[in-house]
């Protein structure tokens, strides 16, 4: 099936708020859209996904822009950072990516694993915050931060929130923690658009027009910028419980309506 105008708008919206959000973008998409589709879940699914993506990545590197110019003058030091913390979501994602349609698109999965994000929020909420900054992380610190990034792959599980629920860990502050886990996620993010889109262009197009994946990407990076500058504001506030205990209600609720049929 192919998806109209109004529900690529609504999915592109959700992308941008959930993206950056400790609430896991991946589930809301996976769970909303049988809503929006009458139960069906589109055959290019993992295209619209990466082309939202593509939208919210745009937010990273405009949000980030001065991180990021730092990062070829006085910050190169982070580079091998980022490197060492991309390697267990490229181990992870490239085989799932290949065989894991089934999991990567399970509604269920999305429900069921969305209360266990909204813990490793509370985690992040109610641990002290250290004072460190995320260019003094060790090599090792930096790989246990990229495999919490590999466990958000699955459903339902937030990448943001696990990445910054493990810096805070190992004594991040958290806007520091933010910071790194979304320049840790921007290579992977444009990682899996350049691979969704080489699959495109050697004969595997998407069902969904071009030119509205063009327009879900666009409100997606415009929603997502708000978003991000949303979440630094409440994280400098100690708020970030609240998207804790949003995620344990939802998936509680998303999970009696996938098991039994409740709703």
């Amino acid at each position: 099936m192919q998806l109209a105008l109004w529900q690529i708008l609504i999915l592109a919206v959700v992308q941008g708020v959930t993206e950056f959000l400790p609430i896991s973008s991946d589930g809301h998409l996976v769970a909303i859209t049988p809503w929006l589709t009458g139960g069906e879940t589109p055959a290019d699914m993992n295209a619209i996904v990466v082309m939202l993506h593509m939208g919210t990545l745009a937010s990273i590197l405009v949000f980030y822009r001065r991180q990021l110019l730092d990062l070829l003058t006085k910050d190169r030091q982070t580079i091998p950072l980022l490197v060492v913390g991309t390697i267990p979501a490229v181990l992870i994602g490239l085989p799932l990516e290949k065989y894991g349609d089934a999991i990567l698109n399970s509604p269920l999965l999305a429900a069921l694993f969305l209360p266990i994000t909204g813990a490793i929020v509370l985690y992040a909420a109610y641990t002290r915050e250290g004072s460190q900054r995320y260019q003094e992380l060790t090599y090792l610190q930096a790989l246990t931060i990229g495999l919490a990034q590999a466990a958000a792959i699955l459903p339902g599980i937030s990448r943001s929130g696990c990445t910054i629920a493990s810096g805070v860990g190992m004594g991040l502050a958290r806007p520091s923690a933010a910071t790194f886990s979304f320049l840790l996620g921007a290579p992977i993010i444009a990682g899996a658009g350049l691979l969704k889109g080489a699959k495109m262009i050697t004969g595997h197009p998407p069902a969904t027009s071009l030119w509205l994946l063009a327009i879900g990407a666009l409100v997606s990076f415009v929603v997502g910028l708000i978003a991000l500058t949303w979440l630094i504001r409440w994280l400098e506030r100690g708020k970030l419980h609240y998207f804790g205990w949003y995620c344990i209600v939802l998936g509680t609720v998303l999970s009696a309506w996938q098991l039994y049929g409740f709703l």
